[in-house]
């Protein structure tokens, strides 16, 4: 026979722990500080750049 469970409980501790899911991943999204985030803009700028200049140009063929 199966346990006996108590609805309100068991809907109460699913929305606290989606909660705790959704406060991680803000945590992982918006917790960083204002160095860390100039620095990742930095080296995506960067790889930008470099990746901007081994392009290579091909002529168009407007003629």
């Amino acid at each position: 026979m199966a346990d006996i469970v108590n609805l309100r409980q068991f809907r109460k501790t699913k929305a606290r722990s989606e909660k705790e899911s959704q406060a991680e991943q803000n945590r992982l999204t918006f917790g960083r500080t204002k160095n860390e985030k100039t620095l990742t803009k930095a080296l995506n700028d960067k790889a930008e750049r470099t990746l901007d200049q081994k392009k290579l140009d091909k002529p168009e063929d407007g003629a």
